[in-house]
């Protein structure tokens, strides 16, 4: 039960009659009371008002991901028909896990690592998601820096990027109308030089092992980004909950108008009908699934201890189960919504130059830094589409660094408790390592630190995260519990189809993509140029590094309890709550009810 903080001006007295009914007879002499935990402690500070968290959240889910990666696999597994794995997986894994870090997040009230309070073996796991967020954080950032270098950029009478005769670019540069040849490989758009040469300098590096120094402009858009989401949350979410009123709603704003001008584009039809066209014979190739499988893994940002980080700030009332159907619904939603406004743009640009449409579709950093701006460009009034569109990719990209931001400051923070009266501080230092890091993604070679961030930081690691993640919530924990636990909170128990998906469903899933992740692995390469080993070998260590937190935390906690290895199991078993049932030989997961319940 909730205890209250009060002075001696407050008299509380509780009455407790024969019928078990408690009346209370306060008398309040003071200002508001702070609310405090059974342990005496200050409660936890909870948003500002409900829509703050849903916006968070989708805020956070709804990435450039959703831009520049789900259009383009629907248009090239068969078009409507990459939909049907696309939402068969989502309903299977997607949205049972979602639902399942919200909730545990909201009932415990801990950051990704406090959590596990509930199994305190696998509170490892919790500090391989913030390593991983931490991670994705040091070349994430650099994306949105990208967008505002152009946003600057578009500032202007003519856009950058429309002609060859600009001091960065090479005899290779040449526009549409002379590179439609598919034998003709070495030439290049000028949109495409603008990015490479004017914007990465990358013609200045030989590899990955010839960085040189950091490009002012590029740190400058760094620095801007870094206070930016430096002070959007470092007074939590009372700030970042009102920031997100502005970077989750622009988006939807702006691909609606982008999407009301680029049908009206001759080509625009023919784009959407090639990004809609109905394939069901892809359905049969495997890797079609596999595709739609990792989509969905990454999409919803399960894994990165956002999703628990932002609902630990909810109120323990919340209803979990229907912010969970909706936000992951308008994720999903968003993604397919803006196949429109992407494949209306791509129809034009394929119609202008009269080239096929997959000569100009493509996914990743080329679509919206290379293909949309040579779009854009052709336009009326292009650098006014320009600077709207570069607005969408920064707002995108802010709420989603905010929620990687957030689940590392709120992780650490939970778990070491000394830096709850030094958040300020604390965020502030923070922002200050990521941003130092980020300094070698601005370099003349940075595109190959950001490739090689890219391909290990956030991969298998964060399958093997999420997998461990739902074995310890559903076997270890146990659904009964967990189940227990929602109804609790929201006085509604989970149905079957929940406590399936969690105890036996996901799970598998998650195994089959960590092992399909294992078997498909391809080293990175950006373009022609291949990393050296040493290189890749630099990218695997990142990725053990937060996979390893796992077993490296289980040992240790083996170790460091008192007794004989049966008593220490028993306890990094046992929810910390029930220790003192232990003594008593109860131990719930030395049960075999405990294992076949569901």
């Amino acid at each position: 039960m909730a205890l209250m903080r009060h002075s001696p001006t407050v008299e509380l007295i509780l009455v407790k009659e024969q019928n078990g009914v408690q009346f209370t007879s306060t008398t309040l002499v003071a200002p508001a009371l702070t609310q405090t935990n059974s342990s005496g402690e200050e409660e936890r500070e909870t948003w500002g008002k409900k829509i703050d968290f849903l916006l968070s959240v989708i805020g956070f889910a709804v990435d450039l991901a959703n831009v520049w990666r789900f259009p383009y696999l629907c248009y090239k597994n068969g078009g409507g028909a990459f939909l049907v794995p696309y939402l068969f997986f989502m309903v299977i894994a997607g949205m049972p896990l979602f639902y399942m870090e919200l909730a545990v997040g909201q009932y415990n009230r801990e950051g990704a690592a406090g959590v596990w309070k509930i199994c305190p073996i696998f509170k490892g796991v919790g500090f391989t998601v913030i390593l991983i967020s931490l991670y994705v954080g040091f070349y994430y950032n650099v994306i949105i820096s990208w967008a505002l270098f152009y946003l600057f950029s578009s500032f202007s009478g003519e856009l950058p990027w429309v002609h060859c005769n600009n001091t960065w670019n090479s005899p290779n540069c040449s526009d549409w109308a002379d590179n439609n040849s598919v034998s003709d490989i070495y030439k290049a758009t000028p949109a495409q030089e603008y990015f490479e040469r004017a914007v990465l300098h990358i013609q200045d590096s030989h590899g990955i092992d010839d960085l040189g120094r950091p490009r002012w402009q590029l740190t400058s858009c760094l620095a801007v980004v870094i206070v930016l989401l430096y002070f959007s949350l470092w007074k939590g979410v009372k700030t970042s909950g009102k920031v997100v009123w502005i970077t989750a709603t622009m988006p939807y704003v702006v691909l609606t108008v982008l999407l009301l001008r680029g049908v009206t584009l001759p080509g625009a039809i023919d784009g959407i009908k090639a990004y809609l066209s109905v394939d069901f014979l892809r359905l049969c190739d495997a890797k079609v699934w596999i595709e739609a499988a990792t989509q969905i893994c990454f999409s919803l940002g399960v894994g990165f201890g956002v999703l628990i980080a932002f609902s630990s700030y909810n109120k323990f009332s919340n209803n979990c189960y229907r912010d969970a159907i909706i936000t992951s619904s308008i994720n999903s939603l968003t993604s397919f919504f803006s196949g429109f406004v992407v494949f209306s743009f791509l129809g034009y640009m394929s119609h202008k130059h009269n080239v096929a449409l997959d000569k100009v579709a493509r996914d990743g950093a080329g679509l919206v830094f290379v293909i949309y701006p040579e779009a854009i460009a052709t336009l009326p009034g292009s650098s006014v589409w320009a600077v709207i569109f570069f607005i969408m990719l920064l707002t995108l990209g802010i709420d989603s660094a905010m929620g990687g931001m957030e689940s590392v400051i709120t992780g650490l923070i939970d778990e070491f408790k000394f830096l709850h009266k030094h958040r300020e501080l604390f965020t502030l230092f923070i922002v200050v390592a990521t941003f130092l890091i980020s300094l070698f993604c601005v370099t003349n070679g940075g595109m190959y630190v950001f490739t090689l961030l890219d391909h290990f930081a956030a991969g298998t690691s964060i399958l093997f995260g999420v997998l461990i993640e739902a074995i310890g919530i559903a076997w270890f924990y146990g659904v009964d519990r967990f189940s227990d636990d929602i109804e609790e909170m929201i006085g509604q128990r989970p149905g079957k189809y929940w406590r399936l998906c969690w105890k036996f469903v996901s799970p598998c899933f998650l195994l089959f993509m960590v092992v399909v992740s294992f078997a498909t692995f391809n080293p990175p390469n950006y373009g022609s140029y291949m990393f050296p080993p040493w290189a890749n070998m630099v990218g695997w260590c990142l990725a053990i590094s937060s996979m390893t937190m796992v077993p490296l935390y289980a040992i240790y906690k083996l170790c460091t309890l008192p007794g004989k290895f049966c008593d220490r199991l028993a306890y990094a078993i046992t929810p910390e709550t029930e220790h003192h049932l232990i003594d008593n030989g109860e131990v719930r997961q030395f049960t075999l009810h405990h294992w076949l319940v569901v």
